[in-house]
């Protein structure tokens, strides 16, 4: 029973601390201080996490995983969108003071 409760209270810990930065990059579009290889560390721990929790029927550690591991996703395909198109407007010679 308690440690259900540690489990749940460390899950909402956990999204409550992860969503709100998740949400600022996903508004603002800026991506530009995220490292990827420690988004790339990040996302594949929470694979691993989201397997550990089906496999133990651990549902705290489930949801938490789920929930970050989605964000996570979603932040590293914008992160990856915007370092694509850096790299080609840098080659078109355009750079975002231009954009008006």
């Amino acid at each position: 029973m308690i440690t259900t409760i540690v489990g749940y209270a460390a899950c909402v810990c956990m999204i409550f601390g992860y969503l709100p930065q998740a949400i600022y990059t996903i508004r603002t579009n800026d991506t530009d201080s995220i490292a990827v290889p420690t988004f790339l560390l990040m996302g594949l721990g929470s694979v691993f996490f989201v397997i550990q929790g089906i496999l133990l029927g651990n549902w705290p550690l489930l949801i938490t995983n789920v929930v970050t591991g989605l964000c996570s996703a979603i932040i590293f395909v914008m992160k990856m969108r915007n370092d694509w198109r850096k790299r080609r407007d840098a080659r078109q010679g355009k750079f975002p003071e231009d954009k008006v």
